[in-house]
């Protein structure tokens, strides 16, 4: 019985019995590289059995939907990327359809001029497939490297600038890429570039996918990462405090580029065609706009933007024929929508914070007592 008071005395008062020491789960008490390795594993593996379950789904225009999700990869890609630049080092930079443009027209050309007569020299079989998908990874991540060359030369002596400044000096970029690109020959100018193999696929996009969130998840936990917030926040402060400012913003700048250049090389061997009038301003303002969306410095915001913001000018595609009228009403719609996001929720779908952190409490961090509630008194009894 006085076993029995104690404990109700116990939670009477509030005091909570020591809960014995938790044991890591197995996966915490291996070595960090076998742990990663196992992880990327099963990742891949996931990834390998979805791609190739794509082509057994009994669903009516599954291709058609299949070209839609490996296009909110390439968006995903390309809005973590740019995240990286706008929401964690607090720069604005409207180039990056730039970037994606060297990418693209770079990595295709290896690919249609010096990988694809070489691969085609082997029979058709397994050999061939390995090599293949072998050059494309050496294309797509040459794609990158030149447009993070691009990042670093345009960053360097642009960087110095702030605000709207920087943003006009990334804008003209974009421009003057687009119109080289009108006049090279070479690449096709302005009738386009054609005849790009289709070695792209939703395993490869969505294996991007996994390598862009991961390098932006690590880069914010390290302290390169604290030095990009660190300029984010208050960039004087940051310089008082010995952080060079300019070399850590043409850091994000250098890493940005070389994601979006990788977007853009895997977008030319999906879509096997490229055009000048794809990389328009306007694909950089849809990029700012997916950023903004899901929350500058959020990663599964700008996850979730790119997913919605792909998926919503086609899932709009019903309303044309809801109306029953021979103009599209899908932009003016996704208008208004995006105005009213906005308005209601300046600070974005997640603000700051990632997807788990506005999620439901757990459990057990759920009060018990009616006075973490703010219903009971906080005075003690009086005996």
């Amino acid at each position: 019985m006085s076993g029995q008071r104690a404990a109700g005395s116990g939670r009477e008062s509030g005091v909570a019995s020591p809960s014995p020491a938790r044991r890591p789960p197995p996966a915490a008490r291996l070595p960090w590289w076998l742990r990663d390795l196992i992880y990327a594993a099963v990742f891949i593996a996931i990834l390998i059995g979805a791609s190739y379950g794509m082509d057994y789904v009994p669903l009516a225009g599954m291709a058609y939907k299949e070209r839609i999700i490996v296009l909110m990869g390439i968006n995903i890609i390309l809005a973590v990327s740019l995240n990286i630049i706008n929401g964690h080092a607090g720069q604005f930079s409207l180039g990056h359809a730039g970037f994606m443009a060297i990418g693209a027209y770079f990595a295709a050309f290896l690919t249609f001029f010096y990988f694809m007569p070489y691969v085609n020299k082997f029979p058709e079989g397994t050999g061939q497939w390995l090599l293949q998908n072998g050059l494309l990874l050496v294309a797509v991540l040459a794609g990158g490297a030149l447009a993070a060359l691009a990042g670093y030369l345009v960053g360097l002596p642009s960087l110095r600038l702030r605000g709207d400044y920087l943003a006009i000096v990334t804008l003209g970029f974009g421009e003057i890429i687009r119109v080289m690109i009108l006049n090279i020959d070479k690449i096709g100018a302005a009738r386009g570039f054609s005849g790009i193999p289709n070695w792209a696929n939703f395993f490869w996009v969505y294996l991007f996918c996994g390598v862009t969130i991961l390098i932006s998840w690590r880069l914010v936990k390290s302290s390169v990462g604290r030095a990009f917030l660190a300029v984010r926040e208050d960039q004087i402060a940051a310089e008082a405090m010995g952080v060079d400012t300019t070399k850590y913003k043409v850091k994000a700048f250098i890493i940005g580029s070389f994601l979006a250049g990788v977007a853009g090389g895997l977008f030319a061997h999906y879509m096997m065609y490229l055009n000048p009038g794809m990389f328009m301003f306007i694909k950089s303002f849809e990029v700012v706009v997916m950023v903004v969306l899901g929350g500058l410095g959020s990663i599964s915001g700008s996850v979730v933007a790119a997913i919605i913001l792909t998926f919503l000018p086609e899932g709009l595609r019903a309303a044309k024929d809801f109306l029953h009228s021979n103009k599209d009403p899908r932009m003016v719609i996704y208008s208004i929508m995006l105005i009213v996001l906005m308005l209601t929720r300046p600070q974005g779908l997640l603000g700051r914070r990632e997807l788990w952190q506005v999620l439901a409490r757990r459990k057990d961090t759920v009060p018990t007592d009616e006075r973490d509630e703010g219903h009971g008194t906080d005075a003690a009894p009086r005996s």
